[in-house]
């Protein structure tokens, strides 16, 4: 936590260096002391200390300077720090002058030269206004600042990805929050530039990319080596986990996201039933366990970097990626999870991060606090999120093509929604289409056994329907079901065009794919389940069939 701002300015060097060792003495433990000889110096100073995030507790100033008077000082650091306090070190001789300041620009107090002993003619003065500076004191956000429109998918793509990559920032909406004007106004930004990303040392991006934000806050695109013994694309819970078995024995690991750790599971507002956590865990705190766990062993984590291609050399893997960088690996672990169906839905697309989210629940959930709003779906990550919506909107409703949750949902969520006041389901329900002039305003819905549609007002629509896989960007030969999945072990042999592109002796390996040396683990596998669990056990047991795999290599 950064200490609040005693600042002193005296022409005079013997004064300054004798009021530096008073405040020094009595205040370095709970204040940072800055001096300076010059009032304009100081003035200069004020806006980038508040682009910073600093607070000024206390300005001290002279009042005879040469290039301005104390109270001319003051007046103008008011406009900055409005609500520190003020103070001047005056003579005998200009004590008119400070009671008039008294008056006029709200002067808190003057103290007399000289003021030996300081213990009673200094610092009980400060004490009392230092005391009522922290009472009145609020401290502000330490981090990142977003300012945006909430309903601006670009707003809401920042959002998700500082979410996904477990950064803390303080969201502003533009229309709706003072301090945003305030920010912009302080940067000198207006509203075309936005959205903006103000870091905690006052440096700002204007309309910045993923990668822009990502490369400010210390994200890695490019890999450090020329080499690893293992590659990992997609950083959901099998990718964490097989990083972390990786690392931990000794193979050269790299872990590849495009967008962050997590994956959909990282997005879940709580995860009830994976063994250990009797009450419960984030998704965002197993990720953040996960990746902490896998960096401790020596993991090289790339975000955001997204993949567009793999090519086999035999023993070694070339990793295309879209920045036009490459990663060479001997072995890869296709990790790369699922994406939400999108709802073929004209209406829909327009007014997709303005209103629309598929998924995203944690992340916009307190923008519609007070609101009504609708989920589609009936899984389980449909019933978290409708949970998790349920702590700020008045109502939300959930939509399903089947008459109950039973066959979709876990019996342990069936029963919290049930037990949930402002939830309600919605069975043998769809939504139609989507109404709203800049946002979404309304949906419509329909009953599917009676056709008969109704308007009705809705702030947010949360989609969670279906999953498909996220493999239309491998070009090689990977075998896959007609779903998209990969085909893996055993069960590649049922398909046709196995024995043209398998050219080993041995049977592929449980979680190895068509291609020698590429594995796949989580839900992108043909047939894996859809848990957490499961996917942090492939991607674990991936690590022992690698090591099988490099043997033989």
């Amino acid at each position: 936590m950064r200490l609040p701002i005693i600042l002193s300015i005296d022409d005079d060097p013997q004064v300054l260096q004798a009021i530096q060792r008073d405040l020094r003495q009595k205040y370095r433990r709970q204040y940072r002391i800055l001096c300076t000889e010059s009032a304009q110096e100081a003035l200069d100073s004020l806006t980038e200390l508040r682009k910073k995030g600093e607070e000024v507790a206390l300005f001290l100033s002279d009042q005879r300077m040469p290039d301005m008077t104390g109270v001319a000082f003051l007046t103008q650091a008011r406009q900055v720090f409005p609500n520190a306090k003020r103070a001047l070190l005056t003579a005998y001789s200009d004590i008119d002058a400070a009671v008039r300041a008294i008056n006029e620009v709200q002067l808190d107090y003057y103290i007399a030269k000289p003021w030996d002993p300081p213990e009673e003619r200094l610092y009980p003065v400060l004490d009392d206004l230092l005391s009522d500076w922290q009472s009145n004191h609020r401290s502000g956000f330490e981090g990142l600042a977003l300012i945006g429109y909430q309903f601006s998918p670009h707003s809401h793509d920042l959002k998700d990805f500082l979410a996904g990559n477990l950064f803390p920032y303080q969201w502003l909406d533009i229309e709706n929050n003072p301090k945003a004007q305030e920010l912009l106004t302080l940067h000198g930004l207006t509203p075309s530039d936005l959205p903006a990303v103000v870091f905690e040392d006052g440096t700002v991006l204007t309309q910045p990319s993923l990668s822009d934000v990502g490369e400010k806050l210390g994200l890695v695109p490019k890999a450090s080596q020329e080499l690893y013994d293992l590659a990992i694309i997609g950083a959901g819970p099998a990718g964490l986990a097989a990083a972390v078995y990786g690392g931990s024995e000794g193979l050269r690991t790299i872990l590849i996201d495009k967008r962050g750790p997590g994956g959909q599971a990282g997005t879940s507002s709580r995860i009830e039933n994976y063994l250990g956590f009797p009450n419960g865990l984030s998704g965002s705190d197993l990720t953040r366990r996960a990746i902490t766990q896998a960096q401790r062993f020596g993991v090289e984590f790339l975000a955001p970097q997204e993949v567009v291609s793999i090519n086999s050399r035999g023993q070694y893997k070339d990793i295309n990626m879209a920045d036009g960088s490459k990663v060479v690996a001997r072995a890869i672990l296709l990790s790369t999870g699922v994406s939400y169906h999108k709802l073929e839905n004209p209406s829909l697309d327009r007014f997709t991060g303005a209103g629309v989210y598929y998924g995203a629940a944690t992340t916009e959930a307190y923008a519609f606090k007070g609101k009504s709003v609708y989920v589609v779906g009936g899984g389980n990550s449909a019933g978290q999120g409708a949970m998790y919506l349920s702590r700020t909107a008045s109502e939300v409703f959930i939509c399903i093509r089947r008459p109950d949750l039973t066959e979709t949902m876990s019996q342990y969520l069936i029963e919290q929604i049930d037990r949930t006041p402002n939830i309600t389901v919605l069975g043998c329900t769809e939504v139609i289409e989507a109404l709203g002039k800049d946002q979404m305003e309304c949906v419509v819905l329909e009953n599917m056994d009676t056709h008969e549609r109704q308007t009705v007002p809705a702030a947010g629509l949360f989609i969670f329907i279906g999953t498909k896989p996220y493999t239309d960007w491998i070009e090689m030969d990977i075998i896959k079901d007609p779903k998209g999945f990969i085909a893996t072990g055993r069960d590649l042999a049922k398909y046709a065009d196995f024995k043209k592109v398998w050219r080993q002796a041995r049977e592929p390996f449980s979680l190895e794919t068509c291609s020698p040396g590429i594995f796949a683990a989580g839900d992108v596998r043909a047939g894996a389940m859809n848990r957490v669990a499961s996917a942090v056990g492939e991607g674990a047991m991936a690590v022992s069939f690698v090591h099988k795999y490099l043997a033989e290599n």
